[in-house]
């Protein structure tokens, strides 16, 4: 058993992670200024990050093996610009800061899929289809660039500090399982609704995945981050697209871009690629929108 620190422990996302590493036996810390940390965490504390004293303090109060660090503002637009960009490259710096300096064994950082630059002002053409790691990023908006700056500020550590392991984690648009019986998503639409008009989704090529899921490759990464080279990235989706005709087709409709490269995309494939996370963990989504939604759809 790992005593884990989860930043962000009542976010979307937060929620699931918790509940996974605690259900597998690890001990759970939800740092979080807001209030909703699931009650499997063994103890909870609103903490400011993006202070990097406080950050120290969490650290040295908790002594954990493991960080997961989810706390940011979650979406583009959501707040301004220059207060977006702040606080998530602060957090992700002072997250990464305190716990390599007080010898955390494994951290994760979370990043995001926008990083790759989809849904630019003027215009975005994929350099491949499915999206890989490898993949050129060009981020466009405060959201996306402060992302890629957490993976670049998880990269630093990981090669300033070797003898420690961090990683970075591209969830897909995240479903709460909530969301499947009706609630909002992040976007503020419901799952339904982002099936059933395909411009919803299509701005960021249908991706998404279940929380759960990518909680779960939250979990293999803590306990398996020793086993594999430091410094890695990895997508996070689910193993189809959140759309009920295939993207071959609908994509060159909502994104006329990517017609050059969307015939790759055979049947229900998804426009992001989780293989490495396959080859290197053994991760692979279990639900979908299907197996969730049932008759529903």
């Amino acid at each position: 058993m790992t005593r884990v620190l989860i930043t962000g422990s009542a976010g979307r996302f937060g929620r699931s992670v918790v509940a996974a590493l605690a259900q597998a036996g690890h001990e759970v810390i939800g740092v979080d200024t807001a209030p909703g940390t699931p009650p499997e965490a063994a103890a909870t504390l609103p903490a400011d990050l993006t202070d990097l004293g406080e950050a120290y303090g969490v650290m040295n109060r908790f002594r954990p093996g493991a960080v997961v660090h989810l706390a940011a503002v979650a979406t583009p637009f959501s707040r301004t610009d220059g207060l977006t960009f702040r606080v998530n490259s602060q957090l992700a710096f002072n997250v990464c800061e305190a716990a390599t300096a007080t010898g955390v064994a494994s951290t994760v950082v979370a990043s995001s899929p926008t990083v790759i630059g989809y849904g630019a002002p003027g215009g975005w053409t994929p350099a491949y289809l499915p999206i890989d790691e490898n993949h050129p990023a060009a981020p466009w908006n405060a959201y996306s660039v402060s992302k890629l700056v957490a993976e670049q500020v998880m990269a630093a550590f990981a090669r300033a500090h070797p003898e420690l392991r961090l990683a970075a984690v591209r969830p897909c648009f995240v479903v709460a399982p909530e969301e499947w019986e009706g609630a909002p998503t992040q976007s503020g639409h419901t799952i339904r609704e982002r099936l059933d008009r395909p411009d919803l989704a299509g701005v960021s090529l249908f991706n998404y995945v279940d929380a759960r899921d990518a909680a779960e490759l939250v979990r293999t990464l803590v306990e398996r981050l020793p086993e594999i080279p430091s410094g890695e990235v990895f997508f996070a989706g689910a193993a189809d697209a959140l759309a009920r005709d295939p993207l071959a087709e609908l994509l060159p409709k909502v994104i006329p871009a990517t017609a050059g490269h969307a015939a790759a995309l055979t049947g229900t494939a998804p426009a992001f690629s989780s293989a490495k996370a396959g080859r290197l963990l053994g991760w692979q989504a279990k639900r979908s929108w299907r197996t969730e939604l049932g008759d529903l759809t």
